[in-house]
């Protein structure tokens, strides 16, 4: 008897520290998303316009280059729609394209999110140039990472915003990114990968992924995750601290965060680059904050794996499950969106990329 109220109290124990996203994934639709014929397709960030469609901004760049790391110099960003979050989303426009090489953001624009402040849409992303000839497919043996297109365009990284009163454009980008490197720190050698929470005053809490120098002056770090502040989305974004909110030496490398906020504070969802937080190697986790500077992971914070189970029956190991997006609609969160690849993982050995979309339990 004694052992079967242990075990009662112990599936208790469990339940409870079960989360709010892997306790609630549902079946991913095999026709969600978006899928482009001939492009590499990568990270989603999806709202909903007072026309009640739902708007997702993702990244693509044409397949005769490798997927990594022809994102780099070629990527960008497209507007596609959908009646549903589920999709399957259309796509309908280039949202920020080349536009040259004397721009910051020049040859390449990557890893939206997207938000809304009263009647402004506010597009905030990853851009990058470089002063070299464009990659076809008749030089494409000459590009690899450490060719002179991708050191220029790795180097050149940097967060920007975009502007519209409409999700359907026209976008107005800025002449210079909104945040910058900054010598001898944690982000000197790029920033990349914003994921913006506004409040109600319409002040900026901004998680973005930053690299350093090493002691070389050549080489750069593993990734750090940093937080800044800004007063209004347009207005001048301060990064806190000298040290980022996670790294290596603390808690943990992660990549791709998401940030969004409800009732109970903020919430944080990530890839666990080395799995030192969840225990496994690209698993989704977990973390929260009451003011978006001082962050704790969460109790339980193993929020997915690449295991994706599928409306049709099947369930499959992803080649790869990275960028999670997650969508809150009337304060609670509905839906999470993943950039995905087939394959049996690693950016060389896939054959096809597209974003899909796992429902959350009401």
């Amino acid at each position: 008897m004694k052992y079967f109220i242990l075990l009662f109290i112990g599936v208790i124990a469990c339940t409870n520290a079960q989360n709010a996203i892997f306790d609630n994934l549902e079946e991913a639709p095999i026709n969600g998303g978006l899928q482009m014929d001939d492009y590499w397709v990568w990270g989603s960030s999806v709202i909903k316009g007072e026309d009640g469609l739902y708007h997702m901004y993702a990244s693509r760049w044409p397949k005769y280059l490798p997927f990594h790391p022809g994102w780099m110099i070629q990527s960008e960003i497209v507007h596609a729609t959908s009646k549903t979050a589920d999709g399957p989303y259309q796509f309908k426009d280039v949202a920020l394209g080349n536009r040259g090489t004397q721009y910051w953001d020049g040859k390449s624009c990557h890893n939206p999110k997207i938000v809304k402040y009263k009647d402004t849409y506010i597009l905030y992303y990853m851009g990058s140039t470089h002063p070299f000839e464009d990659v076809t497919e008749g030089n494409v043996d000459q590009f690899n990472l450490s060719s002179k297109w991708c050191i220029a365009a790795r180097w050149g990284k940097r967060v920007g915003i975009a502007t519209s009163k409409s999700p359907n454009g026209p976008w107005k980008r800025r002449d210079a990114p909104v945040l910058d490197v900054k010598p001898n720190s944690y982000y000197s050698f790029l920033t990349s990968n914003p994921s913006p929470l506004i409040k109600e005053d319409g002040s900026v809490v901004l998680l973005f992924k930053g690299r350093s120098y090493k002691e070389d002056g050549i080489t750069h770090s593993d990734m750090s995750i940093g937080v800044a502040t800004a007063p209004t989305f347009d207005g001048e974004y301060t990064v806190i601290g000298d040290k980022p909110l996670f790294s290596i030496e603390h808690f943990g490398e992660v990549e791709d965060p998401h940030l969004w906020g409800d009732a109970k504070g903020y919430h944080m969802i990530a890839k666990d680059q080395r799995g030192a937080i969840t225990g496994g190697h690209g698993d989704g986790l977990l973390a929260h904050s009451t003011d978006g500077i001082n962050w704790v992971v969460d109790d339980n914070p193993r929020a997915y794996t690449k295991m994706v189970k599928w409306n049709n029956g099947k369930t499959i190991k992803q080649g790869q499950l990275e960028r999670p997006f997650v969508l809150v609609e009337d304060g609670k969160p509905t839906h999470i969106f993943f950039a995905t690849m087939d394959g049996p993982g690693g950016f060389g050995n896939g054959t096809k990329t597209w974003n899909m979309v796992i429902p959350l339990k009401k």
